[in-house]
């Protein structure tokens, strides 16, 4: 897996349709196709068309009802240069080499069209443990994830690791994922930590883990 968070990532070696235009935005130089978040194009140069793209399945589509997880996305197709941005995050790349990656459905914006994907869920989690679904990316090709705040990788084989489930943006698909609950009587009576459940990591891999807990919501009067 190329990143550079790995310091790996050579651009002149891996294939350079998929770009860092600046930090909050990615630059594709699109000539076929390539699967987005629905919503994410600001600019482009060229000719292309975007239609909605389906969850390619029954099982998948009834994933997505049911769990909610799931990136609304869109296919593009044509010829020239697209710019992909979500709220002004911060962009990441990965390259698969015939890899996985686990990615927080909210935290996708771009992955190649030959990549596979699904939903899978955290073992251990049921479904009322909402944000404990995530979607696995399978193959060889460019994803495009993004961040709130300079996230921080932490590798997984150094200690035991844990995080909050809408913090960590991707992982290691070979990792074991489990459910961390750290409840306490006191929560009871409104004397919580809000830190009553996490994701525990454990193996030889890394999870990226963003400086938020998801979007800010504004308050309503």
């Amino acid at each position: 897996m190329l990143s550079s968070f790995f310091g790996n990532l050579d651009q002149s070696q891996a294939p350079g349709h998929f770009a860092q235009q600046n930090s909050k935005m990615l630059r594709v130089q699109l000539n076929g196709e390539v699967l987005a978040r629905q919503g994410s194009m600001v600019a482009f140069q060229g000719q292309m068309d975007f239609d909605y793209e389906g969850s390619g399945g029954m099982g998948r589509f009834l994933k997505k009802m049911v769990t909610g997880e799931g990136t609304p996305l869109m296919r593009v197709r044509g010829q020239g240069m697209l710019f992909l941005a979500d709220k002004a995050q911060d962009v990441h790349l990965f390259y698969l080499q015939n890899e996985a990656l686990t990615v927080n459905g909210s935290n996708l914006l771009a992955f190649d069209p030959q990549l596979t994907w699904d939903i899978q869920r955290v073992q251990g989690a049921g479904v009322a443990a909402g944000g404990l679904f995530n979607t696995t990316i399978t193959g060889t090709g460019w994803v495009a994830v993004t961040a709130y705040g300079a996230p921080v990788l932490l590798d997984t084989s150094q200690a035991p690791t844990f995080a909050d489930g809408q913090s960590a943006v991707c992982w290691s698909t070979g990792l074991r994922v489990g459910v961390n609950r750290t409840f306490k009587a006191g929560a009871i009576i409104g004397r919580g930590s809000g830190e009553a459940l996490q994701l525990a990591f454990q193996g030889q891999g890394f999870v990226l883990v963003q400086a938020s807990e998801g979007p800010i919501v504004p308050q309503t009067a």
